[in-house]
């Protein structure tokens, strides 16, 4: 499971080895100045919007990796019945962050304070 770590100046999104070998994906360092909002979502599954280019999406099950749509970039690391946070973000490789985790609230707040 994908965790993040949390500085005053950015926050760091650290990927298993096997999300990024199954995602094609990397670990993402984010300064705090290009985050716009982050909402929890209930069920990260069902938030997964676009199409897998590159990335494993198990129906269902689990999602990760990028999803592309008109204007949108996104990086997914998602499973079923997990809630995530979703971050939006500005002048970044990718517009926005869905990321599963077990107290996404908490997240949540830790990627607000501060700003």
């Amino acid at each position: 499971m994908a965790t993040v770590t949390t500085s005053p100046q950015t926050f760091t999104l650290t990927l298993t080895r096997g999300e990024k070998l199954l995602g094609l994906l990397r670990d993402l360092d984010v300064p705090r100045s290009a985050v716009e909002s982050v909402d929890v979502v209930p069920d990260g599954l069902t938030a997964v919007r676009g199409i897998r280019a590159p990335g494993l999406g198990l129906p269902g099950v689990r999602a990760i990796g990028t999803w592309r749509r008109r204007g949108e970039k996104s990086m997914v690391s998602v499973r079923r019945g997990q809630p995530a946070v979703r971050v939006r973000l500005t002048g970044q490789r990718f517009d926005t962050l869905l990321v599963g985790a077990d107290d996404a609230a908490t997240l949540a707040d830790a990627l607000t304070a501060g700003r």
